[in-house]
């Protein structure tokens, strides 16, 4: 059973789970089919917020449940009350949860001197923030702490997965430089020397750790990522590439942004962000069925189809409540720094 099998990560572990050979029930709020599953799946609408109607979906069990959208405490007790039915679990958590050992996080970045130095890479052993209920990244904090203290009641995979992209994102950082190629920017602004690392994990990356936790379970912490960690300007280089526009002039500021909306991007941080892989390699087994090149040119064509001659704030509602108009595609304060140095945007 898969919960959430309409989001981005759904429609994906979906389709690896059926090819895979198993029965999947997909789960989501309106029953809705991708395209792209086999006729086998079996579409099931249910609200997860809904105690009795997720109970009714398990019914009399499952062999593997996937839980794509589970946040917090509340989640992580319907999961465990379900747990004589159950035969293991696989859940999406997130490279957020990672603290640095000084209090320090993603969450923290934004903030005079918050940004995290992690490890390179980081294992899964490094400290977590505080569990809680305030935060996205505390609940998923909570969320894992409470299904780890199942043990073998209830055997779950825990996946922290990286910056996710890929067609059906919510977030779709590669719309920064999407749409600079669609507007006729030529100029890239990039702090930090454009050297920024961020670790990204394609949807179907995503979904193959998925496919190999159902067949291997286990109570484990692993994290989830792409085989390469490419910096933003290599991103940038490879949007172009998969676009097939000309290569963009990439002008560098050594260190921080200059200004607000100029040299920052999802991806920006001064210190890199990259996820040891070692464990879920020697646990399930994992190989990478994509790298982030390979995978790019099927996501900016969704991306573009989507945003070209629309306001992208309509389009993409939850990525405009993160990032800012004026600091994703703040072109006036780009132009005048630009200006200042004798540039053009």
């Amino acid at each position: 059973m898969v919960i959430g099998a309409s989001g981005q990560i759904g429609r994906a572990a979906v389709r690896a789970l059926a090819r895979d050979g198993w029965e999947v029930r997909a789960a989501s709020r309106r029953g809705g089919r991708d395209d792209s599953w086999p006729a086998e799946v079996r579409p099931v609408a249910v609200d997860r917020e809904d105690d009795a109607a997720l109970a009714g979906l398990v019914g009399e069990g499952c062999d593997v449940l996937l839980d794509c959208v589970a946040y917090g405490t509340a989640h992580a007790r319907q999961l465990a009350g379900l747990a004589d039915r159950i035969g293991s679990a696989v859940v999406i958590s997130s490279g957020a949860v990672y603290e640095d050992g000084q209090g320090r996080s993603l969450a923290t970045g934004g903030r005079p001197g918050g940004a995290p130095q992690y490890p390179v890479p980081i294992p899964e052993s490094q400290p977590t923030v505080a569990p809680g209920d305030d935060a996205y990244d505390t609940r998923k904090a909570a969320l894992e702490r409470a299904l780890l203290a199942q043990g073998d009641r209830l055997p779950v995979t825990l996946l922290r997965a990286g910056a996710i992209h890929g067609p059906y994102s919510p977030l779709p950082r590669e719309l920064y430089f999407v749409k600079r190629v669609l507007d006729g920017r030529r100029v890239r602004v990039l702090a930090y020397g454009g050297r920024s690392r961020f670790h990204p994990v394609h949807v179907a990356n995503l979904a193959e750790m998925v496919r190999l936790a159902a067949r291997r379970p286990g109570s484990r912490v692993l994290n989830a990522g792409d085989p390469e960690v490419p910096t933003v300007a290599g991103i940038s280089a490879a949007v172009d590439a998969a676009m097939g526009a000309p290569e963009s002039e990439v002008v560098t500021v050594a260190g921080a942004a200059p200004s607000p909306g100029v040299g920052d991007t999802p991806w920006t941080a001064p210190h890199p962000v990259v996820h040891d892989l070692a464990a879920a390699e020697r646990e399930l087994g994992y190989r990478a069925v994509t790298t982030y090149e390979e995978s790019l040119p099927e996501t900016v064509e969704w991306l573009a189809g989507r945003v070209e001659g629309r306001d992208w704030r309509e389009v993409f509602p939850l990525m405009a409540g993160v990032y800012p108009d004026e600091m994703l595609f703040g072109y006036a304060a780009e132009d005048r720094w630009l200006a200042d140095r004798g540039e053009r945007g």
